[in-house]
């Protein structure tokens, strides 16, 4: 799945075999250590992989915005933060899937681990995620650039999306 440019279209690159070894250790070791992480996601009728969904914590911290260089609604991700997240294969797009397990994800953060708060990001190109964002309820706090690309990557900009426990902006579909 690493390997598809299709899946991979708004990361910079893509992950070689041993890279996605590497990052399934460390969601294996979250998983240990905190009792969640992202959680292997398959189709009920043939138990096939399609992908992940669930939590991670990122891994770099969110610089400050640049007011005079930056759009009016900039934000700065708190970090450390609990970030939603998924991705799945391509095969299995257009079915509703990262949809109703990032939903399940999102209520099982509030019910069941008690999170407060919960955020979400990708690149301001990629629409079918934030689609995803806005129907599991999550609210548009605004963009932010990418810590670890370029300011001028096709991919720095990024918008923001935050879900919390308390309060109207969780919207259960």
């Amino acid at each position: 799945m690493n390997l598809d440019p299709a899946v991979r279209k708004y990361f910079p690159n893509l992950l070689t075999r041993e890279e996605s070894k590497a990052h399934i250790t460390t969601i294996e070791k979250n998983i240990a250590r905190q009792g969640y992480g992202l959680f292997a996601a398959e189709w009920k009728e043939t138990q096939a992989f399609i992908g992940f969904i669930g939590f991670s914590v990122p891994s770099f911290e969110s610089p400050e915005p640049q007011e005079a260089a930056r759009p009016k609604d900039n934000h700065k991700l708190p970090t450390p933060c609990i970030e939603i997240g998924w991705r799945i294969s391509a095969h299995y797009w257009g079915r509703g899937l990262a949809t109703e397990g990032a939903q399940a994800c999102l209520q099982a953060g509030f019910d069941r681990w008690n999170m407060d708060e919960i955020y979400s990001f990708t690149s301001i190109h990629n629409q079918p995620s934030e689609k995803v964002m806005i129907r599991i309820g999550m609210v548009r706090q605004g963009t932010f650039a990418h810590p670890n690309l370029p300011a001028d990557h096709w991919l720095s900009e990024h918008v923001l999306y935050k879900a919390a426990r308390s309060g109207p902006q969780v919207r259960w579909l």
